[in-house]
């Protein structure tokens, strides 16, 4: 089973590759599933187990996603943005754009209002798999530690007072309406602006997306013996004046101390579980006395989570001056 979700996994990565160097002829479905030595009728049944939708459905969707950042962001004719996106004509373009968010590009356009995108599917998950437990490739890169000051910023987010880490959150927001997974990251996607996605509007990559713990009084008392509520969202610079979907928060954050420990790039799939037990036991065995600083458990101070295997896995913990 992992082999076919693997193979979906390049797919689907493909997919998106294509779409944003404009190779639609690469999409066809016959070539696609040729490269993986499957036939079109397998290859189609077996993406719609996976995907919920026939592959046609879904590779509109992740087009329209990619029109629909480029009409945000530029200034481009949308017959123009149409015809690079694969679709035959501004009716069309415009017909799907519709059907897909309820309204029409140039609407979007002179209001971009937050819109739920079709999130790209992730068919091979290590964690999901378990194949953290059947590879525990080790890692010889080293757990940098150092102190920041991050410049006051904005927080927009969901919140949790009762999950226990990633997977328990989005069970316990699927049950939410309008805050399950898919939803709120479609919906994070189409926001500009986010401090985190390194300029590139990646949709393949969370564009910016991170988790974070907010202390809490009224939060679940973590291993760190400290409240917290876990959160979901993404950092905006200061003056972010943009609309707030109604299910998420939008808080100031102040200026700040932290101390971050990181690792850098690792293979996802062989050596995620050594990476985080790595950082894990580094956390653990830092001397917060020795450094003069103590973690700051100050309410509304956030710790924030990045893990992007093709840049870095790090925690970036609140911290304050230590009391003498």
């Amino acid at each position: 089973m992992s082999e076919l979700h693997r193979n979906m996994q390049t797919v689907i990565d493909t997919m998106d590759a294509c779409i944003k160097s404009r190779q639609d002829e690469d999409m066809a479905l016959n070539r696609i599933a040729g490269r993986i030595g499957y036939s079109a009728f397998y290859f189609s049944r077996k993406f719609r187990e996976i995907a919920g939708m026939p592959f046609r459905d879904y590779l509109r969707y992740r087009r329209l996603a990619f029109a629909l950042v480029d009409i945000r962001d530029s200034d481009r004719p949308l017959i123009e943005i149409a015809l690079d996106f694969g679709f035959s004509s501004h009716a069309a373009f415009t017909r799907a754009f519709k059907e897909a968010y309820g309204v029409t590009p140039s609407q979007y356009r002179k209001t971009p209002v937050p819109l739920q995108l079709r999130t790209i599917i992730r068919p091979f998950d290590c964690y999901l798999l378990g194949k953290e437990h059947l590879y525990m490739q080790t890692t010889n890169s080293a757990v940098k530690t150092y102190f920041v000051t991050l410049p006051a910023h904005k927080f927009l987010h969901i919140r949790n007072l009762e999950s226990i880490g990633y997977f328990d959150f989005w069970e316990k927001q699927s049950h939410i309406p309008g805050q399950d997974c898919e939803t709120i990251c479609g919906l994070l996607d189409s926001i500009p602006g986010k401090l985190d996605d390194m300029g590139t509007g990646d949709l393949s990559s969370g564009s910016g997306q991170l988790m974070a713990w907010l202390n809490e009084p009224a939060g679940r008392i973590c291993s760190w013996g400290i409240p917290l509520a876990e959160c979901y969202g993404v950092r905006l610079p200061m003056d972010y004046n943009g609309p707030v979907p109604a299910q998420m928060q939008l808080m100031d954050v102040p200026e700040g101390e932290y101390i971050v420990f990181e690792h850098g790039p690792f293979d996802y799939e062989t050596q995620s579980a050594a990476v985080e037990q790595k950082i894990e036991q580094a956390m653990k065995d830092f001397d917060y006395p020795a450094s003069g600083y103590q973690l700051d458990t100050t309410p509304s101070r956030i710790f924030y989570f990045y893990h992007n295997p093709a840049h870095a896995f790090k925690y970036v913990r609140p911290v304050c001056r230590a009391e003498r």
